[in-house]
């Protein structure tokens, strides 16, 4: 499971990727019903797929907040690219970041648990003992920023129109749901096509519930500028097109003091300052224009943070160790061009990337490989198949390549020395079994076509990656061209699958299932704006998301993750990247902090504007040493 933030799935997936937005974004973790089905509905305050929930239905907040922090005060945060659109849940515009804060959800994921979410708009859960539907009660008080009533049918209504006009995802997310039917002005009731997706009843408390009599005669279909009304901690209170959003707290929020809220939304204002390049935002930050970075680059981390606000203690850092699953990072191949149509073509450019090279020169050993699509998980595939993953897999066998069988999936390993002569002599074998020669230092085909190809970014901090591959590909008389473009661009290109290779990540959450059928099945490779970036129409790997989707149990779930993990290795899409298993924060020391942190989230959304350091760094400021 995945949570469905309100922004564009690609577009999110790489601001995250490139800039560390995901401060303030928590993740939501995956959901379902917990116990065996008993007689009758049961009805919860939380939902968990890994029995019962932690805290009790009177809880009063999550353990890892202040309860008692502070309000007040207003946080700059960095967003880079631009905006051209406040509404994020359509395919077309680039919607601005943070809109998500506008909106309130039937459920919040607790970060520090795995698989688990609590009641926020629905106070109540009700689940029959077929599985066939689940009915979300809606708190008594809930109201829209103007005043009015959350119902039911703004409920179904939101469903209903993200389903018929909203981004492709989710049609596909939700495509198990049959419909959705407001029974009464709070209560609201969901039916399935299906009692085994045992993530549907979670699922549905991640999309954001949408105020039906504002959007009435608007056509949801069209990008607006227009600043919507919503009902969540913030309201939109200002922006300038491409260059900056304003959120201000809602003082008489209705949902202040549930314990899914308490000690969080802390600051009053919240303000994303646009910035075209990461460099120019970096500079910012130093100059104290933006208080909080997440950090993605591990040499920036090990080089450039010794400016004189650091030396002085006024700017912190922190290393902060998570649990989450890594899920894979890599320069994909598009199916969709001919040249990477076989298998040993994409399988001499995975050799060609020197990993450990890299790592030792670029990113001060900083980095694990990546080694799976489910990478730093138990859903990762290992050694070589056995037990149930081996039935599982025994059903295919006729449509796998035999190595699967005999050989575990090992991602390709140098001596970090620069001279990948084995890989380089393996990847020529695989290119002339595939049909390519070498004629006058070129890789051509039977027809002469040159073996060249584009690698599109969006960052040109990648392009540090990207060049030395260049030059690696071209010992093996392959020309590759790395082209950096504007995000907005980059956006449309990638939506509809206009590259030869781009840099993508797939990641992953605590409990994988309904938003595999994005990233895999065939029927979103065709879709633009899928996660199908890859082009993968396989069906040996349709069936496998339908089987990691209809798992009916922990046990099983990894079975059929690892199986479907060992086929994605196997198929030789990706030239995987690597991970890192902890946050780089650092932060303008104007902050309070609870005493811990949530195991799988940053938890920034708890911080609160400590008055004494804010006091003390204002000061410090106007009187610098």
């Amino acid at each position: 499971m995945r949570a469905l933030a309100p922004t564009l799935p690609l577009m999110r997936r790489r601001t995250l990727l490139a800039t560390g937005l995901a401060a303030g974004l928590p993740a939501l973790p995956a959901l379902a019903q917990g116990a065996p089905p008993v007689a009758g509905p049961r009805r919860v305050h939380a939902l968990s797929l890994l029995g019962e929930p932690a805290l009790p239905a009177d809880f009063t907040h999550f353990p890892w907040v202040n309860p008692e922090a502070p309000k007040g005060g207003e946080v700059a945060q960095t967003a880079l690219g631009s905006f051209d659109s406040l509404h994020p849940f359509i395919l077309r515009g680039t919607a601005a970041t943070g809109l998500g804060r506008l909106y309130d959800t039937l459920l919040v994921g607790a970060s520090d648990e795995a698989n688990t979410a609590y009641g926020h708009l629905a106070g109540a859960i009700e689940l029959p003992a077929d599985n066939r539907s689940v009915t979300f009660e809606l708190r008594e008080g809930a109201r829209w920023h103007d005043g009015r009533p959350i119902t039911a049918e703004d409920v179904a209504w939101t469903f209903r129109t993200l389903i018929e006009k909203g981004h492709p995802r989710y049609r596909n997310y939700y495509g198990d749901v049959a419909g959705a039917e407001a029974e009464g002005e709070r209560r609201v009731t969901f039916r399935f096509r299906t009692d085994g997706n045992r993530e549907l009843a979670q699922i549905l408390g991640q999309f954001p519930i949408l105020p039906k009599h504002w959007w009435e005669g608007r056509d949801f279909a069209q990008p607006s500028l227009e600043i919507p009304l919503g009902s969540g901690a913030y309201r939109l209170e200002r922006f300038e097109a491409g260059r900056s959003v304003v959120f201000r707290r809602v003082p008489d929020y209705w949902g202040r003091d549930l314990p899914t809220m308490r000690g969080t939304r802390n600051v009053d204002v919240v303000r994303y300052e646009y910035f075209r390049d990461a460099t120019v935002a970096f500079e910012a930050f130093k100059a104290g224009g933006v208080d909080f970075r997440q950090e993605n680059i591990a040499r920036s981390w090990a080089t450039l943070y010794d400016f004189p606000a650091v030396q002085r203690g006024q700017v912190k850092r922190d290393e902060l160790k998570h649990e989450l699953p890594a899920g894979m990072q890599g320069f994909i191949m598009n199916l969709r061009r001919p040249i990477f149509a076989d298998a040993r073509t994409r399988e001499a450019m995975a050799l060609a990337f020197d990993f450990e090279w890299m790592n030792k020169n670029l990113f001060y050993d900083s980095y694990a490989r990546t080694t799976s699509y489910f990478a730093n998980s138990d859903f990762a595939s290992r050694g070589l198949p056995e037990g149930r993953e081996l039935a599982i897999l025994e059903g295919f066998r006729d449509k796998l390549p035999a190595r699967l069988f005999t050989e575990p999936f090992r991602v390709p390993v140098t001596d970090g020395s620069g001279n990948n002569r084995e890989n380089t002599r393996r990847a020529l074998e695989l290119l002339r079994e595939a049909g390519w020669t070498i004629r006058d230092r070129r890789m051509v085909n039977a027809g002469g076509q040159p073996l060249t190809f584009e690698i599109l970014l969006s960052d040109a901090t990648f392009e540090r990656l990207a060049l030395p591959y260049v030059q690696s590909l071209q010992r093996l008389g392959v020309e590759a061209r790395v082209r950096t473009i504007d995000l907005a661009q980059y956006q449309v290109r990638v939506e509809n699958f206009d590259y030869d290779m781009t840099l993508d990540s797939f990641g992953q959450s605590l409990h994988p299932g309904n938003e595999q059928r994005d990233y895999w099945s065939s029927a979103k490779a065709d879709q633009p704006g899928s996660q199908n970036t890859i082009g993968i129409k396989d069906p040996v790997v349709d069936a496998l998301v339908e089987l990691v989707v209809a798992a009916p149990d922990g046990p099983e779930l990894i079975a059929r993750t690892r199986a479907l993990d060992r086929v994605l290795l196997w198929g030789q899409y990706v030239v995987p990247h690597y991970h890192s298993r902890v946050f780089r924060i650092a932060w303008w020391d104007r902050f309070g902090r609870p005493t811990r942190n949530p195991r799988y989230d940053i938890g920034f959304e708890a911080w609160w504007i400590d008055p004494a350091r804010d006091a003390a760094l204002a000061s410090a400021r106007r009187s610098p040493a």
